[in-house]
């Protein structure tokens, strides 16, 4: 009877276990009564063994199911353990173009709108652009302080850091005094003919600024070595990285952006000419890759900038070239465009253009076939030399993009600003222009400019240096020179 009842209870735990895993075909039986004991004892500890591993499983799976339930339902589980999200579109979006390459502009499905804000702003300041053209050179180059005034902000806006800002009341008044001396000392330099000869008519007036330009380098020294000063003085402990970092950050603005676009200012002085034709290759350039991109971009150009591709490299490169030359030939027939601003008024313009601008024509002769209407053609000089600047336009001013790319990449930001719709900041607008009037002015200097002396350049010396006794005894040893020359050669 002990036997039996004890077989039948570990009958019953096998049949038990094997219900435990979940069904299992193999079922244990226990041993007849008497000899079969030993085997049945042996079955119900595999049984068990089983039951265990079974139910250890089950809840295994149950924690797991319920963590996964957590996770969806309780976003501040996050905070407890790493919790898995859901990839959002945008997300998934951004790993396709990652798997299947850069996002060209061709492929973007929001382009058609992009491109109808970026034109509405780009008519917008063309239009804005023309008319202060029109009024003349100081409306020109007070337009270019303004877009100097903030492109700074915006680049003074990249490493600042309020809870720093709040320890260092001032701190930000010493980046603007840097940057006003910096633009005291270059319009010193590059406008002080034409501001001397502003002032000529009221002889008080005309002291003071002499004074001034005379010793303008060492005011500008002195009010650096004042914001140097200022610096040193500002210096408190726990920000001494932050302050040498923006002290850095600030000269490297004043020399990439200022001391560059200045040039600028120096070109519509010599000649509005020199000024609205690089910038509108600029522009030309900037609108023709834009297009040809858009429609026909399929290859990717530098990795800096994924949308640019090869096709409106290349299309914008031709566009550009073109346009230099027929540019050329339009803008050097307006004299308010070719003469020179010797002061800083607001009159209109009239003078020699020179050799550069007047027409010369060139003979077709076996170059076209006998039926053909035209057998010469009016060309201006200065056209040849504007095929020069449409080739820096189009090949290597885009350049200054790329670098303006790479920056913000470097910053992990997408635009400079965003004070103008669909284009960014003042700063994304201006990144080849700065490059391309560096080097207008110095080919101008080089190949156009008179590399010889003459009466402007002596005048402006004998003006600026001598007192007004010295240039009256100067103009009555001319006098004297210019009669005993007469009376030798009579």
């Amino acid at each position: 009877m002990g036997d039996a009842g004890g077989n039948a209870g570990q009958g019953r735990l096998a049949m038990r276990a094997t219900i435990g895993r979940n069904g299992e075909s193999a079922m244990l039986v226990a041993a007849p009564v008497g000899g079969g004991w030993r085997e049945g004892r042996g079955g119900v500890v595999m049984a068990e063994r089983r039951w265990r591993e079974g139910a250890a499983s089950a809840e295994l799976d149950q924690i797991a199911a319920m963590e996964r339930d957590t996770s969806s339902s309780d976003v501040s589980a996050s905070h407890v353990g790493r919790a898995r999200q859901r990839r959002r579109p945008t997300e998934a979006t951004a790993d396709g173009n990652r798997t299947n390459g850069p996002a060209l502009l061709v492929n973007d499905q929001n382009k058609y709108k992009s491109m109808l804000i970026r034109t509405y702003s780009t008519v917008w300041m063309i239009g804005g652009f023309v008319l202060i053209v029109y009024m003349g050179h100081l409306y020109i180059w007070a337009m270019v302080v303004v877009i100097q005034i903030f492109m700074a902000k915006e680049l003074f806006n990249l490493l600042r850091k309020s809870s720093e800002e709040k320890q260092l009341p001032g701190f930000r008044l010493l980046n603007w005094h840097f940057f006003f001396t910096a633009m005291l000392f270059t319009y010193g330099r590059f406008l002080s003919r034409q501001l001397v000869n502003t002032v000529t008519s009221d002889h008080l007036l005309y002291k003071v600024v002499s004074g001034l330009i005379k010793y303008q380098m060492f005011i500008c020294y002195f009010l650096y070595i004042a914001g140097f000063v200022w610096f040193i003085l500002t210096l408190k402990k726990k920000t001494y990285k932050y302050q040498f970092k923006q002290y850095a950050w600030t000269h490297m603005i004043l020399l990439t952006v200022f001391a560059q676009s200045s040039f600028t200012v120096a070109n519509i002085f010599e000649g509005m000419f020199w000024f609205l034709l690089p910038a509108s290759l600029i522009v030309i350039n900037d609108i023709a890759a834009y297009l040809f991109g858009f429609f026909l971009g399929r290859t990717p150009l530098i990795k800096l900038s994924p949308k640019k591709t090869w096709e409106g490299f290349i299309g914008a490169s031709v566009t550009t070239i073109i346009s230099a030359f027929v540019l050329a030939n339009v803008m050097g027939r307006f004299q308010w465009l070719t003469c020179p601003r010797k002061d800083l008024s607001t009159g209109w313009l009239c003078c020699d253009p020179g050799p550069m601008f007047k027409p010369e024509h060139y003979s077709l002769g076996e170059w076209v076939p006998k039926g053909f209407p035209w057998k010469e053609v009016v060309l201006l000089p200065v056209q040849w030399h504007a095929l020069a600047l449409g080739l820096f336009a189009s090949i290597i001013a885009p350049f200054g993009g790329f670098f303006a790319s790479g920056f913000k990449r470097a910053f992990k930001i997408k635009d400079f600003g965003d004070s103008i719709p669909g284009h960014g900041g003042i700063t994304d607008r201006m990144d080849c222009q700065m490059v391309m009037a560096v080097f207008a002015y110095i080919y101008h200097q080089s190949f156009i400019s008179p590399q010889n002396y003459s009466v402007e350049l002596i005048l402006e010396q004998i003006l600026r240096n001598l007192t007004f006794e010295e240039q009256k005894f100067l103009y009555q040893q001319l006098g004297e020179i210019y009669r005993e020359r007469q009376l030798m050669q009579s």
